[in-house]
């Protein structure tokens, strides 16, 4: 287990902490390397039952942890080190059914991609639940009057209710973006070492093991490879910044009616020196989260930038900034809703 993050408790989710660790990685690693053994079995590369006792030797293994620590430091990966171990600890007549044609990164892709389906189905929940909130506190404050302001100065007057529909608006946008990309998001990645998938001669066995081992994990089936072909994941990232660039509107917009008077909120943050303030720490955290995955796109479209066939740059600032990515959009998507239902006024106080 990692210690508690002090730091995290703003702006972090435990839950997406929770699957970028060694033990989330290695149960993911885990079902992929047993599906893959089964896959080939479905696809008559190995004979079924072969490929069956294969993915019971998987599903029990337990790898040397400091070993696949080293390896990642001298590879830059986990899975050589991991297939090594696995395959010396089988029976030698199982081992034509395990890792079956794949690469390293045939496996990691993989395994995120299973994190990402689950988290996604969250995602989409958690964007819906802000929505019926913001829809509540609108049939509740709605009629509310406030001063609409363009360019931070006095307008004219507008109801609580404008307000609010501009924070819904693209939500119902931001799901059926989702809907739209998951399909080319969440799919399997089955290429072989240069992405052949076996080649000329066997591009019809690697074709039939991708399609089963996407349908036994529950994934999309992929035409062809994705190894250097980043644009799926750079979509997706986009797609999180719109949503953090969302909730981060809202949160700007109650920071500054929290200074003009014009909402109220239960339970704001304290200042060691003035007990007099209520300090919007909720709001001021959405703006950060924004922000912060507004830079990390930038990574994320570098990260497209991939040498050949495959490159260990590119793909591995993926992993910085992608989990990142994901921690502020839990974060921003919880805290938005948090923060809706904590406001008991809108508009100047009576």
């Amino acid at each position: 287990m990692t210690e508690p993050d002090l730091m995290g408790a703003l702006t972090g989710d435990a839950e997406v902490t929770a699957l970028f660790t060694d033990a989330a990685w290695l149960d993911r690693i885990t079902r992929v390397e047993a599906a893959l053994s089964l896959a080939a079995g479905d696809a008559g590369v190995v004979p079924a039952e072969l490929a069956r006792q294969a993915a019971d030797v998987v599903l029990g293994f337990r790898p040397d942890m400091a070993g696949l620590r080293d390896g990642m430091a001298q590879d830059g990966l986990p899975i050589p080190e991991y297939t090594r171990q696995l395959k010396a600890a089988a029976d030698p007549a199982l081992r034509p059914a395990l890792h079956v044609g794949a690469t390293s990164q045939d496996i990691l892709d993989t395994a995120l991609m299973l994190a990402l389906a689950g988290l996604n189905d969250r995602f989409d929940a958690a964007v819906t639940a802000l929505d019926s909130a913001l829809a509540d506190l609108s049939e509740r404050l709605g009629q509310q009057p406030l001063m609409g302001r363009t360019r931070m100065q006095a307008a004219l007057p507008i109801r609580a209710a404008d307000r609010l529909a501009a924070w819904r608006a693209p939500l119902p946008r931001h799901r059926e973006r989702l809907a739209q990309l998951r399909p080319r998001l969440e799919r399997v990645q089955y290429g072989g070492p240069v992405g052949l998938r076996g080649g000329p001669d066997g591009r019809a066995e690697g074709d039939a093991i991708a399609d089963a081992l996407a349908d036994r994990l529950g994934l999309h089936r992929a035409p062809d490879q994705w190894h250097s072909a980043r644009d799926g994941i750079a979509e997706y990232a986009g797609w999180l910044s719109l949503v953090t660039g969302s909730t981060g509107k809202i949160g700007q917009d109650l920071a500054l009616m929290a200074q003009a008077g014009e909402v109220a909120l239960s339970g704001g943050g304290t200042s060691s020196a003035m007990p007099h303030k209520q300090n919007p720490v909720g709001a001021e955290t959405l703006v950060t989260l924004a922000r912060d995955n507004a830079g990390q796109v930038a990574l994320m479209h570098q990260a497209m930038l991939h040498e050949q066939e495959r490159s260990g740059a590119a793909w591995v600032l993926e992993w910085l900034a992608l989990p990142r990515m994901l921690s502020a959009t839990a974060r921003s998507l919880d805290l938005c809703q948090q923060l809706i239902v904590r406001i008991q006024r809108m508009g100047e106080a009576g």
